[in-house]
């Protein structure tokens, strides 16, 4: 029978969904207030770089911080960060909102862009950047705190209930909100952003208990340099014959997912002529693959073995972004994001829990932002690369399949992945892993791999 995750499990649960929730609502309209500033490629691209930038720029220093303070504030005072940036947005819009085009005129191409576009652009950059560094705070101290609110065995069932109900409010809930939102005012979506990060701001601030690292030093207050400290987490992550090799694919998978999305909003806008409700509706998909994939994760890892399903992931990736590349159909490529977002998320709660039980707890905070380094860092230079291929391919082909040529890139780079997964991502060097974990104990560096 299992046992119970807890009342502070459940106060991070709640704060969390609450957030993805706005988040949701975000993910709809953000683009959709740069793609009334502009119908650059490019500079749409920008957005998502400036949101991804600091996890490759960032992450590091984020790790040392986490390992350093009270992780469960950490997540809190970020959320109120987050509100207070997003308020701030929320308001700019406000008063501009009767330059902006209405989401009908957007998806028309009826719209004339305001004059201020360039200032307005600069605005989105800015608070993009920003968010997106609170973000990279808020994201590896919670994922660092997990493993002091519930038992390791408890760990796979606890990220997957956290995962699910995130994605149903990201991918299902959010978006179509945040599409209704943008037709009523094209401020309101943004003010509903900037109130959930307020509540679950409140809800952290609740927990109770500390939540610093536990430390293996004989004088824990006697500490190394900051720099020292960096490179401990960084040479612990390189030289494990496990972790090395998981974050370097997922380096690739995620600069693919942000290479092809990064200029979806004018596929969406000029390929399949949906509306700001029927984009919201079309990432409800996420939702859908989501809430499957949290439900069946565990079982799916155990009936066939976490590195098949590593491998099941990248080998989905190459037939969903070929689909992808090649439909004109809402439909279709409805299905097809369940289906990324189902072995998505298998491969996010089997990773993230072993990270969690194999990772000594004192460099947990380390070692997890290494490895969101190369895993998330590589995002904004996915999205730059997807502006590219879309800004070099139009003067050869047509608009159409300049939108469609990152989808199909992504295809051939998952193809890639998978030689190199073969070898480095199997069950046979999970449990290598775990045995190695065992045998040295917490504080003992693995060995060279």
């Amino acid at each position: 029978m299992s046992t119970p995750l807890g009342r502070n499990y459940w106060k991070l649960w709640t704060a969390s969904v609450i957030s993805n929730f706005g988040d949701g609502v975000a993910i709809i309209a953000y683009p959709w207030l740069a793609s009334s500033v502009t119908r650059d490629p490019v500079q749409i691209a920008l957005v998502a770089v400036a949101t991804r930038l600091p996890w490759l720029v960032f992450t590091l220093p984020a790790g040392v911080i986490t390992d350093r303070v009270d992780r469960r504030k950490l997540v809190a005072w970020m959320d109120v960060v987050r509100f207070l940036i997003t308020m701030g947005i929320a308001l700019t819009v406000l008063t501009i909102q009767d330059q902006l085009a209405t989401p009908d005129e957007i998806a028309a191409g009826t719209a004339a862009l305001p004059e201020s576009s360039t200032l307005l652009l600069v605005m989105i950059y800015a608070a993009a950047l920003l968010l997106g560094t609170a973000e990279v705070l808020r994201d590896n101290s919670a994922q660092t705190l997990l493993p002091a609110i519930v038992d390791e065995e408890n760990l796979e069932r606890a990220n997957g209930r956290l995962w699910g109900a995130e994605v149903v409010m990201n991918s299902f809930v959010g978006p179509p909100l945040g599409g209704f939102l943008l037709a009523v005012a094209f401020a309101l979506p943004f003010f509903v952003d900037a109130g959930t990060f307020a509540v679950a701001a409140a809800l952290m601030f609740t927990i109770g208990g500390e939540f610093k690292a536990r430390s293996t030093s004989p004088r824990p207050e006697a500490r190394v340099s900051f720099l020292a400290e960096m490179k401990e987490g960084f040479h612990w992550l390189w030289r494990h014959p496990l972790f090395r090799p998981m974050a370097i694919s997922l380096g690739v998978l995620n600069a693919m997912d942000t290479l092809a999305l990064s200029t979806f909003v004018l596929f969406v806008q000029e390929i399949l002529d949906l509306d700001a409700a029927g984009f919201g509706a079309l990432m409800t998909a996420g939702a859908a693959g989501g809430v499957v994939g949290s439900l069946v994760a565990a079982r799916v890892s155990k009936r066939i073995g976490q590195g098949a399903s590593l491998f099941l992931t990248v080998a989905t990736g190459v037939v969903t972004f070929l689909v992808l590349g090649l439909t004109s159909s809402a439909v279709v490529m409805w299905a097809m994001f369940a289906l990324m977002t189902l072995t998505g998320t298998l491969w996010n709660v089997i990773t993230v829990s072993l990270r969690q039980a194999l990772i000594p707890d004192h460099l947990l905070g380390r070692v997890n932002s290494v490895y969101r380094f190369f895993g998330w860092g590589m995002m904004p230079i996915g999205s730059v690369l997807g502006g590219v291929i879309v800004a070099i391919t139009e003067p050869i082909a047509e608009r159409e399949w300049a939108l469609r040529a990152p989808f199909i890139f992504a295809a051939i780079v998952h193809v890639g992945l998978l030689f190199y997964a073969i070898p480095n991502l199997n069950s046979s060097r999970i449990e290598e892993a775990r045995a190695m974990a065992k045998i040295q104990g917490s504080g003992v560096e693995p060995i060279e791999g």
